[in-house]
């Protein structure tokens, strides 16, 4: 039986330095910037990677433990940043609010407030494989909980055990949802599942 995983520490975003926020978003989540999903298609393709950084910079507050706001967390494995995922009130997430994914077959108040989401979650290259997303859904369970979130809602990849690439696995894939207590509450795309924890 393989020896399991060692355990990340795991940090708000704002607890942790800039620099090693980008060591881990490296490749196209280094040109996303993580802002895809908070901008929308539109906005954010037309924006230069610089000005993408600039604002996940500003929303992160990173370098700041004193800062009230952050937009995520960012996972450690002794001192080696090695994983980031975002997770904020779903209303802020302008793709999310504009896609038919989250809606389809549910109605649901897309400003409400209480409601927070997991759009994306990162594993640095040379860490993936290990199991770290279980560690980085359960640790932005615990920070929405303690920001007042009275559900939070995943949006997980069904690979059926097909390899996928990395940068699709983006939104994550179901285990790691379903460890954490998630539940199925709509599935609107052969691919796509909406999970939801109550809090």
């Amino acid at each position: 039986m393989a020896a399991a995983a060692p355990r990340l520490r795991i940090v708000p975003a704002n607890e942790a330095s800039w620099d090693d926020l980008q060591a881990i978003l490296t490749g196209t989540a280094g040109h996303c910037q993580c802002e895809r999903q908070r901008l929308g298609d539109h906005d954010w393709w037309y924006m230069p990677e610089s000005e993408r950084g600039a604002i996940l910079r500003a929303e992160t507050n990173c370098g700041d433990p004193r800062a009230t706001e952050t937009i995520g967390i960012v996972a450690y494995l002794d001192d080696e940043p090695v994983g980031w995922c975002a997770v904020d009130r779903r209303s802020v997430y302008g793709r999310l609010r504009g896609s038919p994914v989250p809606w389809k077959e549910r109605s649901e108040d897309k400003d409400d407030e209480s409601v927070w989401a997991i759009p994306c979650l990162v594993v640095r290259r040379g860490f993936r494989g290990r199991g770290y997303t279980y560690d980085l859904v359960a640790a932005a369970v615990a920070h929405a909980r303690a920001r007042g979130a009275e559900a939070i809602e995943g949006y997980p990849m069904v690979t059926g055990g097909a390899e996928v690439t990395w940068n699709e696995m983006s939104v994550g894939a179901v285990g790691p949802f379903a460890a954490a207590g998630f539940v199925e509450v709509s599935h609107p795309t052969k691919r796509r599942l909406v999970m939801r924890l109550e809090l």
